[in-house]
Parts: structure tokens; C-alpha cells; sequence
């Protein structure tokens, strides 16, 4: 079974910039239950399904299921089966302190939103920030992807925004 461990932080200076290379993503999910997601997502030039499990007990682990498909059917899938607000972002893959770190820069309806994750081997596995991460918003289900596909960021009220958009 596959299992995905990952913490989740705000952005906050647009230090990571420096030589970053990103690739466009659209997603959309075909179901976002509370105990699971099936996402659909093209990444640049490829598709792929995901399903993910519920959170365990961490809150931060998870069962996650994803396998490459054609990306022509991505994009029917993307068209004609997914509920809600695409998610559209350019990822960014960081490389910080042994470990890879991937900055989300949300566009469209999350436009504004920046976002940096790192999967890690285990719950408990240390991290050392980078000095452009801010709050830790792992456990906040606002900034999980498939909850901005129902409420974008550009729908949060402005006292609710935690992020600062970074300068460039």
C-alpha cells in the first residue's frame, strides 16, 4: 500500500525563487469525501489519477494510490467529470536540507496563495525549515487542494487570509 506523509506550510518571501524551474498543474476531483479524494491532474505533459485515503491518527499520513494515464484522458476526465473549482498552480521542486520541498503558486481562483510542502519518510522524521517558510498549516483543511476546489482562496474573507503574498 502506498502511503504519503507530508507537512504543509505557508510562504513567506520569495527567497526559494532563485534558480527555480516550475511545471504547470491543472487538477480537479471526481470525489472529495471526508474519508477519501480521487483526484485528476495534468502536470506539464502528463496525466495521472489519485486516490487518496483518510488522514491516520498523525494527521499528516495517509493512504495514496497514483498512477499515470494518458493525458488526453485526463483532460476528458478534467472536463467532464470533476466537480468544483479546477486547481491550477505552478509546482516548484526546491531542494533544502536533504530533503525536497515543493512550492505551490496557486493561479486562477487561489491566485495569491503560495504554499510549500515536503513528504517525508515517516511522522516523526525531523524537519528543518527553510528560512521562506512560514506557519505550519498541515492540520488546517483550508489549504488542502481538494478544499480549495469547493472554496478558492479568492472566496476566503480578507481577516482569514493567513498568508502574505511574497515579494518577488
Amino acid at each position: 500500500m502506498g502511503t504519503e506523509t507530508e507537512r504543509k506550510f505557508l510562504v513567506v518571501s520569495g527567497e526559494w525563487r532563485k534558480n527555480a524551474k516550475g511545471t504547470l498543474y491543472v487538477q480537479g476531483y471526481i470525489s472529495t469525501e471526508k474519508d477519501r479524494t480521487v483526484r485528476v491532474r495534468i502536470a506539464g505533459e502528463e496525466g495521472f489519477i489519485t486516490i487518496k485515503g483518510a488522514p491516520d491518527a498523525s494527521g499528516i499520513s495517509r493512504s495514496e494510490f497514483e498512477y499515470k494515464i494518458p493525458k488526453a484522458d485526463a483532460q476528458q476526465m478534467l472536463d467532464t467529470l470533476c466537480h468544483g473549482t479546477k486547481v491550477e498552480k505552478t509546482r516548484y521542486k526546491i531542494p533544502f536540507a536533504g530533503l525536497t520541498w515543493e512550492v505551490d503558486e496557486f493561479k486562477g481562483a487561489n491566485a495569491g496563495l503560495i504554499v510549500a510542502e515536503v513528504e517525508l519518510p515517516s511522522a516523526d522524521h525531523p524537519v528543518t525549515l527553510p528560512p521562506w517558510a512560514g506557519a505550519e498549516v498541515s492540520h488546517d483543511g483550508r489549504y488542502a487542494n481538494a478544499s480549495l476546489s469547493k472554496i478558492p482562496y479568492s472566496q476566503w474573507k480578507q481577516d482569514a487570509k493567513k498568508c502574505q503574498t511574497p515579494k518577488r
